[in-house]
């Protein structure tokens, strides 16, 4: 096989690593080395010297730990073999995923698993070539972009899936409310996918989600959907009114299937219905004379809009109401040994010394049941 005289890459934009096809060199070959590339000799699958841009005349004294391993005579045509690896160091910023099939998150606010995807975007380069080399390379040919993608897809996938779920429960947001906080999301997931990148040498450059949908006829979406607006009505109108509005609905349908059910049954329903909302509305005069004394009773124990900053693996987040803390606590993220604070603390302290919060975790739970 002939002799190399020149070793260079004239490299594209899609290619992170190219081998040089052949392994037949010898001092005085020329290395060219472009801009934004990277070149490693390897010998015996071993990484050895490595050169950045710039036009080298090979020798024995810029093959240092090459020489040394195989004894390359000093001859001025010595031949000697040994792999040329080249590494494309520019940025590649327009990488497209998405997720193949509907990741499940649960709704913080409502407690409904709803089947969801989501779409992005994300660039990335070559942070540490020789680690890069060393860990993801192995006996490949060349190692395209595409291989990359494909090989962190599911590593993307699995990390979004995890970080929007603890987004959603940190900022006690709804599934329904996502496309609002895109770009928060997109943060929070870049923060928490760059180390896996990282252990392979690459560095994310940028990361985006650009949409996350939900099958709008799926039934949990319209379960969510129905939760909610009885949720704002309730709010809105308030609990009273609420069960009294529902009661006049069941009055309406009753009337509706008074001709089908025969007119004692329908009567009989009626007066059923007319009888609750009679007692509704003597209830809600109760309540209304009772709301007027409660007035000038003192104000509660615990103040609700209390905000708390809580330190959640060794970083801190907030602030959270006493609500969210409740989430943070069933989803297992703080415990009662979990630091603390809040306005008017002089430093931080364990929640466990927060009445109000150390009872959150006390819940009363019931005797075995009895053998017979």
């Amino acid at each position: 096989m002939a002799i190399i005289n020149v070793v260079k890459y004239d490299g594209d934009d899609k290619t992170f690593a190219w081998k040089f096809p052949s392994e037949n060199l010898r001092l005085g070959t020329q290395l060219v080395v472009k801009t934004s590339q990277y070149a490693f000799f390897v010998k015996s699958g071993k990484i050895l010297d490595g050169f950045k841009e710039g036009t080298y005349t090979l020798k024995s004294g810029n093959l240092p730990i090459l020489h040394k391993i195989i004894d390359i005579p000093f001859g001025n045509k010595s031949p000697f073999q040994a792999e040329v690896w080249f590494l494309n160091m520019i940025s590649k910023l327009d990488h497209k995923w998405g997720t193949p099939t509907p990741i499940q998150l649960e709704d913080p606010k409502y407690n409904i698993v709803v089947p969801t995807r989501a779409f992005g975007q994300f660039g990335m380069s070559i942070k540490d070539p020789k680690k890069f080399l060393q860990t993801f390379v192995g006996n490949m040919r060349d190692f395209s972009t595409e291989k990359v993608v494909e090989y962190f897809k599911g590593k993307i996938i699995s990390s979004v899936t995890s970080a929007i779920g603890e987004k959603l429960v940190l900022d006690g947001i709804s599934i329904l409310q996502l496309p609002l906080f895109l770009n928060d999301l997109s943060i929070y997931c870049k923060d928490k996918i760059k180390d896996v990148f990282e252990e392979y040498g690459i560095e994310l450059e940028n990361f985006y989600i650009i949409s996350i949908n939900v099958p709008e006829s799926d039934p949990s979406i319209i379960k969510l959907k129905s939760t909610k607006d009885l949720a704002a009505k309730a709010k809105i109108a308030g609990k009273d009114l609420y069960q009294m509005d529902r009661s006049f609905d069941v009055m309406e349908k009753a009337a509706e299937n008074e001709g089908s059910l025969g007119n004692i049954a329908g009567a009989g329903i009626g007066l059923g219905v007319g009888l609750g909302i009679g007692n509704q509305m003597g209830n809600l005069t109760k309540n209304m004379d009772f709301n007027q004394k409660r007035d000038a009773q003192p104000p509660p124990l615990f103040n609700k809009t209390i905000q708390y900053h809580v330190v959640i693996n060794d970083q801190q987040s907030g602030p959270y109401s006493i609500e969210q803390i409740k989430l943070l606590i069933k989803k297992g993220m703080i415990s009662k040994e979990s630091l603390v604070w809040k306005e008017g603390m002089a430093d931080w302290g364990n929640i466990k010394e927060q009445e109000e919060l150390d009872i959150l975790f006390n819940t009363t739970v019931p005797p075995p049941v009895p053998k017979k």
